[in-house]
Formats: C-alpha cells, structure tokens, sequence
C-alpha cells in the first residue's frame, strides 16, 4: 500500500448508547449526540472523540455523552433531538445531514454542531459559513458537488462505455436534486445514465442484478448512510458482476471497491469534536465559521482494477492519494 500526504484546507461538513457509569456523575455537561447511522459506526465516532480529547474532553471522565441513532430510518430523527433537548444538553451534535436538518427546528438556544455534505446556507443551517448567527455551525463536507467528478474518473477507467449506473438511496435528503445534478453531468459528456433505488439489504442485489443485464458500464454508488454501512456487501456485488464502481467515502476502497473519490470523514467529525469542546469552553457557535472540508481523497485499489481487468493510468496514479495493491 502506498500513501501520498496531503493537506486538507478549510474555507471560512433509533437506539441510545448506554452512558457508562463513570458517565453518570452529576455536574458533568452532557453532550447530546444525534447520528443518523448505527451505534456501531465508529468511522464517525472514533474522530469525534479524538477531536474532543484535543479540547480537553474525554467522555465518561469530564463529559457525558447522550447518544441517540435513528438506525438509518430517518423518519425518526426528530423524535430523537426533541428527547435530547428536553434533556437539555449542553451541546447537540448532529452527524449527517438528515440528523442536522433535524437538529435545526428542534432548538434555537441549544448550541448546535453538524456535519452535513452539501452547502449550509442552501439547506438553512446557517446564515453564512463566515458568520452562521444564532445556535449552529459546523463542518460541511463536498457531497452531491463531487458526482461529476466521480463521472468523469468512471468514464476514463471504461472510455468504451456510453450507458452508467447509479445506485440512490430514495430516503436521503435531496437525493432528487443529486440525481437531476448527476443526469446533468452525464449529458455534458455525451453519456446516458440508469438510476436504481435502493435503501434496504434486499434491494442491493437487485439492483446490480438490473445493471448487469442492461450491460452499463460502471456504476457510480451514491452517498448514503445506508451504503457507508455496507461497504463489503457492495464491493462484492460489484465485483460478482464484474462491473467498476466508484463510492463517495474511502472505506470502499479497502473493502475492495475499485476506486473512492469524496471528503475525509475521519477528518471531518475530528473537526466536528473540537468545535464541541470549544463550545463547552465557552465559545459561541456564531463566533466560529462553517468550516468547509474541500479536500477531496481519491483511492484506487489496483488489485480490485486488475481483476476487473482495467488499465488505470498513469496520470490517474499520480494524483491519487492512496493506492491499494
């Protein structure tokens, strides 16, 4: 495995946790945590907690944490936030999109920290990235943006192919507008594009089943919370019917997808903790900028290319940032 270092830049992204015991000692401020995914999803969690350590915070010691996890069923996120601020959290984290759009409404005193993909502004988070006002702000990571991109590297690992799938999620904010943006970007190249839906584990294989026979030449897998979750399952459909995908986060990669190009999660919610412990120390959300993660990662497993029988250039090596072998 080879890596390239890089520097990200920034411009200025249901089920509750038993506390443990050392958690419950009164006078600690609790930190209401709202995650649209599964208790178990530690690629957000872990750098959460590492960037509230760096602050000074380390939970069940000097901070409590509340965890609330819609488990992928968004319907319940409202639910879930109106419970922590009737608890009165000192801070509400919501993780995701879906968690911040419902984090928004449920509080206008409650200090409010996401990481959403897409632009805050657009989705009425904040005022400004500079100057979010009120309760909220936090870190935005590139998502729909990148679906071009994600296109335009599929098209020149399989520069034959003029018909591409796309797997969607149909419960994920926005997805229509991501879609209408993804076909957009398909007709500038001169490609066409078949959508599948999918939000549940008996869909997947239907879906790549449906590719396969319509014979599209790669598939572009969207951003979902569901699919972050199924990261194996995925890769090895894609490669049960021989066809290169492309994901937006890059546990895909390692998990034998054949190549991931999107924001740095890890990155993100450790920026997500500092924020959270600056805020505890004293710091109001409007003082503090969105900060935007607009460098973008992109991992190729020339293994997964090699049995897929795919030539990768040179000039698409160069410039990666980390090559799976």
């Amino acid at each position: 495995m080879m890596k390239r270092r890089d520097f990200i830049t920034l411009v200025g992204g249901a089920v509750a946790w038993p506390l443990a015991a050392s958690a419950q000692q009164p006078g600690l401020p609790v930190i209401g945590y709202l995650g649209s995914p599964f208790p178990d999803d530690e690629y957000v969690t872990v750098p959460f907690l590492q960037g509230l350590k760096e602050t000074g915070y380390v939970e069940g010691q000097n901070v409590a944490i509340e965890y609330r996890w819609a488990e992928n069923q968004y319907d319940r996120l409202p639910a879930l936030a109106a419970d922590l601020v009737r608890r009165r959290v000192a801070v509400l984290v919501a993780a995701g999109t879906p968690a911040a759009l419902a984090a928004k409404p449920a509080t206008t005193t409650i200090p409010i920290v996401f990481s959403a993909g897409g632009d805050p502004v657009a989705l009425g988070f904040v005022a400004s990235l500079n100057r979010p006002g009120a309760n909220v702000t936090g870190i935005a990571n590139l998502s729909a943006e990148l679906y071009s991109k994600q296109l335009q590297l599929l098209h020149e690992l399989v520069p034959n192919a003029a018909l591409f799938g796309a797997l969607a999620d149909p419960g994920f904010p926005g997805i229509q507008s991501n879609i209408a943006d993804l076909q957009a970007a398909a007709h500038t190249l001169g490609l066409q594009l078949i959508v599948e839906y999918a939000r549940t584990d008996s869909d997947l294989e239907p879906a790549f089943t449906i590719f396969s026979q319509q014979r599209v030449g790669a598939v572009l897998v969207g951003t979902s919370n569901f699919y972050s979750r199924h990261t194996e399952q995925l890769a090895a459909l894609a490669a049960r019917y021989a066809l290169p995908a492309i994901y937006s986060i890059r546990e895909f990669a390692p998990a034998g997808g054949l190549i991931s190009y999107g924001t740095n999660l890890s990155y993100a919610y450790r920026q997500v903790g500092i924020y959270t412990g600056r805020i505890l120390k004293g710091e109001k959300p409007a003082d503090l900028p969105v900060q935007q993660v607009t460098k973008i990662e992109l991992v190729i497993n020339l293994k997964t290319a090699k049995a897929l029988g795919l030539q990768v250039s040179q000039d698409m090596l160069s410039i990666a940032d980390e090559v799976i072998e």
